[in-house]
């Protein structure tokens, strides 16, 4: 599989960012209050979302040069959840303006890192900076997938589909394996070693939409287990960054 290396997580992140920067642009009074891909979500929640994950995987990395860690969201979930609230009604031209102040915000942090700096502590996944690297990546990829634009999970890169892979290896369910086959590239196990294996069949992209909970575009997936068709199996949570209180 490929490695992601703090330099080319870099450029991943600059490119990501662009990619949102360009849909945000293009978007009308009426697109922002439109229905976006995610469940009760309109295009303004999904933005207020990419300005406030933004700020918040800034705030990691400017606590964490200085030897300190902060929550991710003031407020925890319910924070985070408020904040989007708030938000999701503004206009096209103070979600473009929200945006792009957190993406300079974020990409100026991780910009300024040195080799030692991507290895500092921060509180998200009790992780460190690498890792708040490869969350803002996948936040900023799927997210400009979710605003229903037309850049579906088809322009998906392979870095970033073989990294899904391993991240949402956590949905797999317990005692099971799970044997994913792009088409054309060598297969990839997650999941319990010795556990009930399912082979997944199908393009790359469509593959990873399936682990991240979208819809496949390219063509159909194809789920089998002891050379028998099978339903696609079911998947554990999102594994969550944020702990959701009680």
């Amino acid at each position: 599989m490929t490695s992601i290396t703090p330099e080319n997580l870099l450029a991943e992140l600059r490119r990501a960012a662009g990619v949102v920067s360009g849909i945000t642009a293009t978007l009308t009074e009426q697109d922002v209050a439109a229905a976006s891909e995610l469940p009760g979500w309109t295009r303004g929640h999904v933005l207020a979302h990419l300005a406030g994950i933004g700020n918040a995987m800034a705030r990691q990395l400017e606590y964490a040069v200085r030897g300190e860690t902060v929550e991710l969201y003031d407020g925890g979930f319910e924070g985070r959840n408020r904040a989007i609230e708030l938000a999701a009604g503004h206009s096209a031209e103070q979600h473009r303006a929200a945006v792009a102040a957190a993406l300079d915000r974020a990409l100026k942090a991780f910009g300024a890192l040195d080799a030692a700096g991507w290895q500092k502590p921060i509180s998200y996944r009790g992780g460190v900076v690498f890792d708040g690297g490869l969350a803002l990546w996948r936040e900023l990829t799927i997210h400009a997938t979710d605003l229903g634009t037309g850049r579906g999970p088809e322009t998906w890169s392979r870095p970033f589909c073989e990294h899904l892979f391993d991240f949402l290896s956590a949905r797999v369910p317990e005692g099971a394996r799970f044997v994913l086959q792009p088409l054309g590239l060598p297969p990839v196990a997650i999941g319990a070693a010795g556990g009930r294996s399912t082979v997944i069949n199908g393009m790359l992209t469509d593959i990873a939409a399936w682990l991240a909970g979208r819809t496949p575009t390219l063509g159909s997936l194809r789920a089998t287990a002891a050379a028998d068709g099978v339903e696609l199996p079911a998947l554990l949570p999102w594994p969550a960054g944020v702990p959701v209180s009680n």
